[in-house]
């Protein structure tokens, strides 16, 4: 007889009594049959799942039965319940393992055994929970799953049940010595098989668990106390034991009847790892491992709970400035490194009691606990500004980017988590409209004004399908003949109870909040078919955003309102600034390609505001420059802007470009303009922006024509 007969299969009868006292308490559901198909043997847990008598799995009750009663139960099947049955127990018996499933919500693992000399066993577990837990972690799943069924596949009885559990098992009886133990309890604790025999101590089994180095992180007599303590306690009790070598053991300690008890080992380690991970993955960003708005939230209540005295906390709401352009330049990979680099340089300038989070996209949240007075808040912002505007190394290439910030305090601004915040990403705002690289602390004043902004946001999404937008036409004069050559078409907002609302406060909250696309194919739609109206040969000059621009529809919706009006081409004049090339200058270009080809004319409006206005020239062939309104104010005061102007002129003539000088409101300078080579105005000395109607009054119908020439003489 080997050690393994001598553990697994003792002889004596009292031994077979213990044996079938511990199989009842396993785990399994268990059921033996013989080659008539009827019961030879059931144990508890088999009862116990399907609420089943003893009377009503006796011996010799056919296994049809017990099918019968699973089937009672809402077993889930595909085929009707005869035919199921007859396939159950009416074929040889032959390994099989099906995972049943119950209209309760249970799922329990079946497998039969075919048994030496007829019939065979069929073992039953409930993995419900098991199967849930799978589901997240379908790895570990397909591990343990692999490892049960090769645990399936061995052809066991008895001692097989036992040697192949996935859990180490190991009975005492009440003098506290081992009965039997199974393979993998040694193999958990990688303890030599062939020293472990029926009758050793527990201080034995203790001692080779010392020197296999497989213990926990207490002493010989604390863990025999402990253990002790729970085997004279008699009840059932689940432990979770970490060993010094870093595993997870989980152990399930019952009773026996007449004293002593079973005990199942099992090895939760990856289970454990993968829960925590999970746990992690709940509360922290994946790109920069950096906390989550969960886990900020959680962490900004705590630090509100622990004020003492006059201590405070600051909320510090980060936007990165310029993060897009480096994304749009050096694409999204190198972002996200830059991202992390951020990461890494916000973890060196905080104290180990703040928090930092990742809100999504550049943003970001510092939590400064326990400060005592704001100018702590002052000096981490500006150290904070400071860092991450140094210059970026990212694959070989440099990248620069600043930080705005906003501040709030508490609780002074707020004493809960989302009154903080909100106030910070008000305070961030204002730091953004300050000219951004700068921090701002909230102030009430703020909330008045992001109130205000909402409701501005508001109404004008309601204004479109109100019908409260109109289009203005400021005419632009050809110097050289004294006629009109076309009109630019300007938006104006009636609001039905604040009037007249000026484009400079409501163009750029359309452009923030993506308004100006739907708005800005209104006023394309709107201004061809005013311009088809008009005589053959004035053109209409409509401004086109970069946000417009960044629409892929913006050249079917230009194709379309021409189509619609029957405009041509030719008298459509589409104005941009120089940031529409900032983004995706590739796109874009090949974009104004497509719009000349049509035969539509591209202007530069505002030249000379930007830093690359030149380059931008060289890039692409414009129609058109519109020298910027700041430039023609000063031209007879200001040498300077007369230096400008007269460079603009001679870069245009020579380009064979038109030169249009915005804002001219005077004679002087208009005398100006035209003596440096300008070869087209706009302004207030010939007229201001007026409605289509005033347009058609004023300048295209009878007299109007006639005084054109006269009117500009005049001026």
């Amino acid at each position: 007889m080997n050690d393994h007969d001598q553990i697994a299969a003792p002889r004596s009868a009292p031994m077979s009594a213990r044996l079938e006292d511990a199989i009842h308490l396993l785990a399994l559901g268990i059921v033996i049959f013989d080659e008539k198909r009827e019961v030879v043997f059931c144990n508890a847990r088999y009862r116990e799942m399907y609420g089943l008598s003893a009377e009503q799995v006796k011996p010799g009750t056919p296994t049809s039965d017990l099918i019968r009663h699973r089937l009672k139960l809402g077993l889930k099947l595909q085929i009707p319940p005869d035919d199921y049955i007859r396939q159950r127990v009416g074929r040889d018996v032959a390994l099989d393992t099906t995972v049943q499933e119950f209209t309760d919500g249970r799922i329990i693992a079946y497998t039969v055994h075919a048994m030496p000399g007829g019939g065979g066993m069929s073992t039953h577990e409930d993995v419900t929970e098991r199967e849930g837990l799978n589901a997240r972690l379908k790895q570990q799943y397909e591990l343990g799953r692999e490892q049960e069924e090769a645990l399936r596949v061995s052809n066991f009885q008895f001692d097989a049940a036992i040697n192949n559990m996935t859990q180490g098992l190991c009975f005492f009886d009440s003098d506290y010595r081992l009965i039997v133990c199974n393979d993998r309890f040694v193999e958990i604790y990688n303890i030599p098989a062939d020293r472990v025999r029926p009758g050793m101590k527990l201080t034995e089994i203790v001692d080779l668990r010392i020197e296999a180095g497989s213990f926990p992180a207490m002493t010989r007599e604390e863990y025999i106390r402990w253990r002790s303590d729970v085997a004279v306690s008699n009840e059932a009790k689940d432990s979770i034991v970490g060993l010094q070598d870093g595993r997870t053991i989980k152990i399930r300690h019952r009773p026996m009847p007449g004293g002593g008890w079973v005990a199942t080992h099992e090895d939760i380690t990856e289970q454990r790892q993968s829960e925590l991970k999970i746990e992690y993955m709940a509360h922290h960003d994946s790109l920069t491992g950096l906390a989550n708005r969960v886990l900020l939230n959680a962490r900004l209540e705590e630090a509100l709970g622990r004020f003492q005295g006059g201590e405070m906390v600051a909320v510090h709401h980060l936007d990165l400035d310029q993060f897009k352009a480096v994304n749009d330049t050096f694409g999204h990979p190198c972002g996200d490194k830059l991202l992390r680099i951020v990461a890494e340089r916000l973890r060196a300038l905080v104290d180990d009691n703040d928090t930092i989070a990742r809100m999504g996209g550049d943003e970001f949240v510092i939590v400064q606990a326990a400060i005592a007075d704001p100018t702590e808040a002052s000096s981490l912002a500006q150290r904070v500004i400071d860092t991450l505007s140094e210059t970026y190394e990212i694959d070989g290439q440099q990248a620069v980017i600043g930080v705005s910030i906003g501040i709030s305090i508490g609780p002074g601004d707020g004493s809960s988590p989302d009154k903080l915040l909100r106030n910070a990403d008000l305070a961030l705002y204002r730091a953004k409209s300050d000219g951004r690289g700068t921090f701002r602390f909230f102030e009430p004043v703020m909330d008045l004004h992001m109130q205000t902004r909402r409701v501005m946001e508001q109404d004008l999404r309601n204004a479109l399908p109100a019908g409260e937008f109109e289009l203005h036409y400021q005419p632009v004069v050809n110097l050289a003949n004294k006629e009109i050559s076309g009109f630019e078409a300007l938006i104006r907002w009636h609001h039905p109870s604040k009037g007249l609302i000026s484009p400079a406060d409501f163009i750029p909250l359309a452009e923030e909040i993506g308004f100006i696309v739907p708005m800005g194919e209104w006023v394309i739609q709107q201004a061809c078919a005013t311009a088809a109206q008009w005589p053959d040969g004035l053109h209409v000059a409509v401004n086109i955003s970069a946000i417009q621009f960044r629409n892929p529809g913006l050249m079917q919706v230009i194709v379309s309102a021409l189509s619609a009006s029957g405009l041509s081409p030719t008298r459509l004049e589409i104005e941009i600034t120089e940031s529409v090339l900032l983004h995706n200058r590739e796109a874009t270009l090949a974009v104004l390609h497509q719009l000349r080809a049509l035969g539509i004319r591209i202007a530069m409006d505002d030249f000379g505001t930007g830093y690359s206005s030149l380059t931008y020239l060289q890039s692409f062939p414009f129609d058109k420059i519109k020298i910027d309104r700041s430039f023609v104010k000063n031209i007879t005061e200001d040498s300077s802007s007369l230096n400008i102007v007269r460079a603009v002129a001679a870069l245009a003539n020579g380009m064979g470009m038109t030169a249009t000088a915005e804002g001219v409101e005077t004679a002087e300078q208009l005398h100006s303009i035209a003596s440096e080579g300008c070869t087209e105005m706009q302004g207030f000395l010939f007229s201001r922006p007026l409605p289509a109607a005033e347009i058609q009054r004023q300048f295209l119908a009878g007299p109007g024509m006639r005084n054109i020439r006269g009117r500009i003489v005049a001026a």
